[in-house]
Order: C-alpha cells, then structure tokens, then sequence
C-alpha cells in the first residue's frame, strides 16, 4: 500500500465506494449535489472499483472512502491466509474446546465451524504468567526459534499470537513476536492479542487474533490493490463499528472490517433521519435489504455498537455496529424443500449468474424474479435503463411458473408467496432488535435502503405496526453515502476487574489505562487531525459473567464512576427488566474511542414545488399485492417528484438505484430533503 497521507476528514468530492454482494455503489459529493452510481460486483472486487472510477468526473485527488466485504467473505467463504497459532504451553486445543455453547438446543447432531487453523499448525510454547501479570515461567526463546522453524516448513502465510494473560502483561508476546518476525520469510504477519485485543476471555482473544491473522494478508493484498485502482488518491476504510480509518490500520487489523459494509448504511441512514426529522436522536430500525442480506438494526439517536459479535459462527470480540442478518436479499433462490415447503434463501444468486431476469445463467428463481412477476420492477426502469443490465423478464416468468408447478400454484401466487416468506424472514430479523429488547416497533420509523428494501418496506412497517416508512433519496447507494457522513475512529480497550466502589477510593487504576488508551488513539488518528477521545466502561454485577457498556463522563473522578454506575442499573433494568441498586458492581474493562469529526455532504433542499404531480408520470399498469388480484397502479419517475408532492397508493416509484412500492391503503409525500415518506 502507499505511504500517501490520510485524507483530511473534510477534503471536498469525497468518493463513496461500497461493494456489495451484487453491485458496487459510488456517490460523489459535489457542489452540484450527489452523483451516484451502480456497477456489478465482480471477482476480485477491486475491478468492478476500477470500472466505476472510468465512469466518474472527479479530480484526480478527491478521496475515496470505501466499505468492502474481503475480510467478510474470506471468513464466510474460508478463502483466508494460511494461518497459524503460537500459544502458551498446554493451551493449543482453545479454538477447538471453545465455549461448548448450544445454539439449537434441542438438536441432536449439533455442528460446529471446525477452527480456522487446524491442530497441525497450533503451536505451543513454555511462559507462563499469573492472572495479574506476574511471570510465572519465562519466555523459553529457544523454544520461539523452535517454532518458527517449523512455521517455515509448513509454509504458513500468517501468524497469530496468544499466550495466557498477555492482556496484563505483553511482555512475552512482544519477546516472541520479535523473534518470530526475525526468523520467518519476510512478509510473513504475525497478530499479537495484547496489541489487538488486550482484554480477557481467553477464548474471544485468541480466536479474534486467530481471525484477524485469517484475514490480514487477503485483506492487506485487497487494499493494495485498491490503492493501485483509484489512483494518487488518499483513503479511508469504514470498520465495522461505523467508523473509519486509514489503510495501514485497516490492513493490519482487517478482522476490524468484517462489517464494513453494513456499517454505512447505518450511519448513513442516521445522518438521513437526522436532517429529515430535525432531531439528534431520531428513533429509527433500519432496513439493508442488497443482493444477498438484509441487515437491520435499530438506532435510538446513535449507531448501535457492540463488542460481542459473530461471523461464521465465529466469535469477533472487537467493536461493531450491533446488527442483525437474515439471508433474504434479490438475489436469494426460491425453491421447494424436501417437505414440499416453499424456501427462500439463504442460498443466493449473487452477482454472477445473479437472478434469471439478468439473462447471465440463472436458471433459478430469485426474490427480484418474483417483483419482476408481480409488475412491481420494470426492465426499462432498473438501473435507469442504462443497459448496465440486459434484462431477460420472459425466463423470469418462466422459472417462477416451473417453480409454481411444484406447489400447484399460478405464477403470480407463487411470486407473491416467494415474497411472504422473504418479509417473513425479514420481519423476524426486525422483532429480534426490537421487540425482543424490550422496544415498541410501533414508535419507530422504518428506514429502508439497499436496492430491494424500499420494495419490501411498507409491507414490513404494516406487518409490525409501525405507521411511516422514510426512503432516502439514494437508497439504493445508501451505504456509499454513509461512508462520506462517518467519522475517523479508532477504539481501544484496557481490562480492569474491580469492584466499582475499590476504584473510586484508587483512580490511579483508572487513570493509568486511560492515559495508555488516549496516547494509543491519538497516535493511530493524529495523521487524520486532533482526536476528542471518550470513555465508556464495560460494568456488570459481581459474578456475572457479560457486561453493559455505559459512557464514563470526563475528567475521571469518584462522582463520575459513580454515576457511570448508577446509569448501569437503569441500562440493566431496560435490557433484562430488573435491576439491583444494592449489589456490588464490578468495572471489567475501561474504553476509549478517539474521533476526528468529518464534515458530512450537503443533501437535497429545496422549496415546495409547483410543477403539477402528472409531470412525474410515467404510466400505468397491472400489479400485483398481496391479498388480491391485478391492480392497476399508476408508475411515477422519482426524480420528477419534488417537495410537496403527494400521492396514494396503489403506486409505484422508479429511480435509478431502486424501486419504492407504496401499496393500497397507503400514501406517499415527499419533503423537502427529497425524501419519500410512505405512511399509512
């Protein structure tokens, strides 16, 4: 990767680049307004960057902030580096044991992930430190030099090191990592847990760094090669927790990007609500719904984070946007189980083939294939009709027929029942962040984006009770757009483990870690300009075994921890229903997130309009909804709708990044941000 400096956070004509699993999506932010534009995904990513760079007019210095899926998919797809383990001696087997938690309860033959690196390559060494830090056995050097001979033999490509307790003392791993860097072939990586992740839990720290060694060289030739394709260009790269960061950081730290892409479309749908709204704190459930997930969350005025996360059935205990994914997305395949049941997902048609409709192979039917059933998407009016995509709607037909022959139903039924059981797969992804956390859907506004969600909002918002649905004006490139409103971030974490109370009579255990972690983040983001960094500590009730974040005001004193605490029991009360004011709290760990604001693009705003409604017409046609037959629905150009403009359902909206349904009994206006509101 280049030595370029950073961008600086608010360098006009900021390129949004966001690769998903069937597009690619770009925003630029001009003083004209935003550009947007779509491109298929291809293998490697970065081609399909390069073709949507040659389409833009940008200057040749503008800065790219990119979401991308390469640390997602080599874990999902098992396509990582050849990794392997260092440990401590008699600790090898702790990816293998792990948590011996039960997913599905009741099954009988229950399966689980097997390691990403096998026992063949799990190494162990002689040290040993106590549970305070305390060297116990020394480091045998030796038995390093042992080890890295025989790494060189089984021709590994990354190393990832984890030896027990390293979270208070790195002493040994900074001695081992030394020697490993020194004797293996150079390029080789090696990932210590006490500079990744230097908190306890010796089953998340090891397989995080085990992760993180996964992915760093794939991830690492990813950026490269990035860099290469956009040109002299300065770039970030969006983290998992809705932040970004520069390539160095990202690349040796890649398993910090394994939600990359959904991350911005949370952010970007907050920044969207805010304006909309005019509030700071919009309570909101999002709603990603691309070619291949959907991805929900739910935002009471902020991105929802969390430090306990998994992909691949894999633990990453680093920070995240806290979401949720469901395999319902465009391209999902339709099919008949063994029972005879109809299926969706979470099987997808991807970018290539992609769905029937495409006319690149697909010969089997997909969600977008049953909109195309329904009359709800247009060949004409996809993409803009720009030819990106030849569109072939007869074979779609026709695959949704043969499917409908195996259940004994039209193909107009069997569309609509592909989709009942994509919104039902969708709508329970929604509950899960809401109503299983204690949260009335019904208060909040749905904000769907992705190019199929604003297909399938208002079916969801009637399915939950909630009564208005937000469509930014680029859904369809919603993610892209985040990526230009996200700050530069960067977290840390230092383990405490002590009582609240002790803590407050000696601050010293608190200071001394929040000194170490402003000195950190600062010195990651001091190239991206000065950083405000803010604490938060990890607190639970003595002999719990998990943790709520709660924020810690500065400066640090006794009032302030004590405060932190009694915000703990109310966060307690709201997520698990009871509290208990009376019982010892315990501080397990002390984080700080530096950020250097970004100044987000200038969105839409304009007067109401007096451009009459038929202006944006396009047509009409039969559609089908659900619980009737054809309907005849008049088609409206979005880009023709302005400020002030209502009109009832049925209808539909074609833009160049998506379609919005506005079913019966519903009505959509659009506000003078050039959003679309969709409301009972």
């Amino acid at each position: 990767m280049s030595a370029s400096a950073p961008p600086a956070p608010d360098a006009p004509s900021a390129i949004g680049i966001d690769v998903g699993g069937t597009f690619t999506d770009f925003v630029v932010a001009t003083e004209a307004g935003l550009e947007v534009r779509k491109v298929p995904t291809t293998t490697p990513q970065h081609e399909a960057v390069g073709t949507g760079m040659d389409r833009l007019d940008v200057p040749a210095a503008a800065p790219v902030v990119h979401g991308t899926t390469a640390a997602t998919n080599a874990l999902l797809e098992r396509r990582g580096a050849r990794t392997a383990l260092v440990t401590t001696e008699g600790f090898a087997d702790v990816l293998a044991i792990g948590r011996q938690d039960r997913p599905a309860l009741y099954d009988l033959q229950p399966t689980r992930p097997s390691p990403l690196v096998p026992a063949a390559r799990r190494h162990e060494v002689p040290e040993r430190l106590s549970a305070e830090g305390n060297v116990l056995t020394p480091l045998d050097e030796a038995a390093v030099r042992r080890v890295a001979g025989a790494l060189t033999e089984q021709d590994v490509e990354s190393v990832a090191l984890s030896f027990l307790f390293s979270y208070r003392n790195a002493e040994h791993e900074r001695q081992a990592a030394e020697i490993l860097r020194g004797a293996l072939p150079e390029g080789v990586p090696v990932t210590r847990s006490s500079a990744l992740l230097p908190e306890h839990r010796e089953y998340e720290r090891t397989a995080t760094t085990v992760a993180n060694a996964y992915v760093r060289p794939v991830v690492e030739r990813y950026l490269t090669r990035l860099d290469a394709e956009v040109g002299n260009r300065p770039v970030r790269v969006m983290q998992s927790s809705g932040g970004t960061i520069g390539l160095e950081t990202a690349g040796a730290q890649a398993a910090r990007l394994a939600l990359s892409g959904p991350a911005g479309g949370v952010v970007g749908a907050l920044g969207v609500a805010r304006r909309a709204l005019d509030a700071d704190a919009p309570p909101i459930m999002t709603l990603d719904m691309g070619g291949t997930s959907a991805d929900v969350a739910l935002c009471d005025g902020e991105v929802p984070r969390t430090s306990e996360h998994t992909v691949a059935g894999r633990p990453l205990h680093l920070p995240a946007t806290d979401l949720h994914t469901v395999g319902a997305g465009g391209g999902s395949i339709a099919h008949v189980d063994a029972g005879g049941s109809l299926r969706v997902g979470p099987e997808s048609a991807g970018a290539e083939p992609g769905p029937v409709c495409y006319g690149r192979g697909g010969t089997a039917p997909t969600v977008t294939d049953a909109h195309l059933a329904l009359g709800h998407l247009v060949p004409k009016h996809m993409l803009g009709g720009d030819g990106a995509l030849d569109m072939a709607p007869d074979t779609a037909q026709e695959a949704v027929a043969a499917l409908g022959t195996r259940i004994g139903r039209s193909p107009e039924e069997t569309a609509l029942g592909v989709l009942r059981v994509a919104n039902a797969t969708m709508e329970r992804a929604l509950r899960r962040v809401s109503v299983e956390r204690g949260h009335d859907p019904r208060t909040y506004t749905l904000v769907p984006f992705g190019g199929a969600g604003p297909l399938h909002a208002a079916a969801l918002a009637e399915a939950l009770g909630m009564s208005r649905v937000l469509v930014p004006p680029t859904p369809g490139a919603l993610s892209a757009l985040g990526l230009l409103m996200a700050d530069v971030t960067y977290d840390a974490a230092r383990t405490i483990l002590g009582r609240a109370d002790a803590l407050r009579a000696d601050l010293s255990r608190l200071h001394r870690p929040a000194e170490a972690l402003r000195e950190e983040v600062r010195g990651v983001l001091d190239a991206h300009g000065p950083a405000e960094v803010a604490f938060e500590l990890d607190l639970r009730y003595a002999g719990q075994s998990y943790e709520e974040t709660v924020p810690l005001s500065a400066p640090i004193t006794a009032a302030s921890v004590a405060d932190t605490a009694a915000a703990f029991h109310e966060r307690h009360r709201r997520r698990y229903g009871h509290a208990d004011p009376g019982a010892p709290v315990e501080v397990v760990a002390l984080r700080g997130r530096g950020t250097v604001a970004v100044s987000p693009p200038a969105l839409p705003h304009e007067p109401k309009t007096d451009a009459p409604l038929d202006d944006a017409v396009l047509g009409t046609r039969p559609v089908w909804f659900d619980g009737g037959g054809p309907t005849e629905t008049t088609a409206y150009a979005r880009d023709a709708l302005h400020h002030g403009h209502t009109l009832k359902g049925p209808a539909v909206l074609h833009q160049y990044d998506t379609t919005v349904v506005v079913p019966p009994g519903w009505q959509a206006r659009v506000d003078a941000r050039r959003n679309v509101w969709v409301e009972r």
